[in-house]
């Protein structure tokens, strides 16, 4: 709350309250903040007291005016790269004019899509946070975990997890441990094929900087997990995003790809996919596994959420027999999101590669939290534990989906898994700031999108989404839009 008997003025509070948020990137590079008489009229000032805020917004280097258009975050990381490259580029002319027209640009560097990840660490308030991408803290305390570090952590077995680099691929215990996993799943996988990682995106980042380089095409689903676009633009990959409906992938799109770009790599999230809940069907998978071969692809499973689905979905690793598929996944989600422990499961004849480029980043993993995951899988733990939470899940996913309805939305997708795809009929980038005035982070629909499009859908966690105190402030904040004609058309 804005304080008129605060030592600061009142644009001085507002000013340090959108500082803060673009600093600690919950406002990511490029978003427009709201007109003057909008913001006016939510914070209960004066517009004056808003042009005195966003000027020294302005002064600070953090937004940038747009003529006839409003403000925008200003992309400092982009335009350090610029002023870089126009150094550069008046060298090169200078010195080297003959290949001034052949100089490589910088890549871009995206930073939006870590607004969510950040917005993890920097909550504004106690309250269950709508956005959040796993399960609360307090659903995954467990007296077994504690139990299988303590069996680790003492004698031999402590000298044997950590005075040593421990074996490159992994613990031993570990990937056997895994391969028995995978075969409950269908899917045929040796220790031999097994790599620990440090949690599934680092599992995911070991592919790409092994089977792509710059500037080879990605098939990537859209909607689909923003970090991943981030991450592979990043690497310089060029993106080409795939519609993703109920059954899977947009096939006639992909086709497309293929005849046009020749892309080398598809990633999917085949079980419980990330925003929407689809799982593929079997049909879908043997289509594209076919189309995979055709033009010479590999496919990519991220099976992030697999303890949260049925044993006999169809996975696409489980068709193809790990010929042209790999397989990622791993514990954050399910048991303990420090520990960072995730795995891939690859062809044999990429196995060596793989695990050169694991080295170059990491030299090897913690194997004592591999030796204590590895005790909790054999002794069932992790199975229970597992069951445990899907049950307690359906209840407040039940919860949820009844909440979200009464409060005016509706879904996109069939409710299924941990996330809900919610349209909520105004802009979501716009209702995302406004509630974060409220104490809430959301997970604005654009950041679903490769290209940051405006949406009218958000996806919630299920889980911190069973408080009626959230839907009510919800409700109050999307009706202050309708009335300012914040919607999407």
């Amino acid at each position: 709350m804005l304080v008129k008997a605060a030592s600061q003025s009142l644009a001085e509070q507002l000013a340090g309250r959108f500082a803060e948020r673009i600093r600690s990137r919950l406002l990511a590079p490029g978003t427009r903040l709201p007109s003057v008489r909008q913001c006016a009229q939510q914070q209960g000032v004066s517009p004056s007291t808003v042009v005195a805020a966003y000027d020294r917004l302005l002064a600070l280097g953090l937004v940038e005016a747009q003529r006839n258009r409003g403000f925008y975050i200003r992309n400092q990381a982009v335009d350090l790269i610029g002023k870089a490259q126009a150094a550069i580029d008046s060298i090169v002319s200078i010195e080297l004019p003959e290949r001034a027209a052949a100089a490589p640009s910088l890549p871009h560097v995206p930073v939006d899509a870590t607004a969510l990840i950040r917005g993890m660490f920097h909550s504004s308030s106690g309250q269950p946070q709508p956005g959040m991408g796993a399960f609360p803290p307090d659903w995954l305390q467990s007296n077994f975990m504690s139990a299988a570090v303590r069996r680790f952590c003492s004698g031999a077995e402590l000298n044997a997890a950590s005075l040593s680099y421990g074996e490159p691929a992994g613990d031993g215990s570990l990937r056997q441990a895994l391969a028995s996993r995978l075969s409950a799943l269908g899917i045929a996988a040796t220790p031999q094929q097994i790599i620990t990682t440090v949690g599934a995106t680092h599992a995911l980042d070991i592919i790409s900087r092994t089977v792509l380089r710059a500037g080879d095409f990605v098939m990537v689903e859209e909607p689909g997990w923003a970090v991943e676009f981030a991450r592979l633009d990043a690497l310089g990959m060029r993106i080409l995003p795939v519609p993703r409906g109920p059954d899977g992938p947009d096939l006639a799109v992909m086709a497309r790809y293929c005849e046009l770009h020749a892309p080398k790599l598809f990633v999917s999230v085949s079980v419980f996919h990330n925003p929407t809940g689809y799982c593929l069907s079997a049909g879908h998978a043997h289509r594209l596994l076919q189309l995979a071969n055709s033009h010479d692809f590999y496919v990519v499973e991220d099976d992030t959420y697999s303890h949260l689905a049925p044993d006999h979905v169809t996975r696409l690793c489980a068709l193809d027999g790990l010929q042209r598929s790999i397989y990622v996944s791993g514990f954050a989600k399910i048991l303990a999101p420090g520990w960072r422990v995730g795995f891939l499961a690859a062809p044999t004849a990429w196995f060596e590669r793989l695990l050169d480029t694991k080295l170059l980043g990491t030299l090897t993993t913690p194997a004592l939290f591999e030796k204590a995951l590895a005790w909790c899988i054999d002794q069932g733990q992790l199975r229970r534990h597992a069951l445990q939470l899907r049950a307690r899940l359906d209840q407040a996913r039940s919860r949820s989906v009844k909440l979200a309805l009464e409060h005016g939305c509706t879904f996109a997708a069939p409710p299924a898994g941990l996330f809900g795809w919610v349209d909520t009929g105004v802009d979501t980038d716009a209702l995302a700031q406004r509630m974060l005035d409220k104490g809430y982070l959301l997970a604005p629909g654009a950041l679903f999108h490769a290209n940051h499009a405006p949406s009218t859908l958000m996806r919630i966690n299920f889980c911190t989404t069973q408080d009626a105190a959230f839907w009510q402030v919800f409700a109050q904040v999307r009706a202050a839009m309708f009335g300012g004609a914040l919607s999407l058309q």
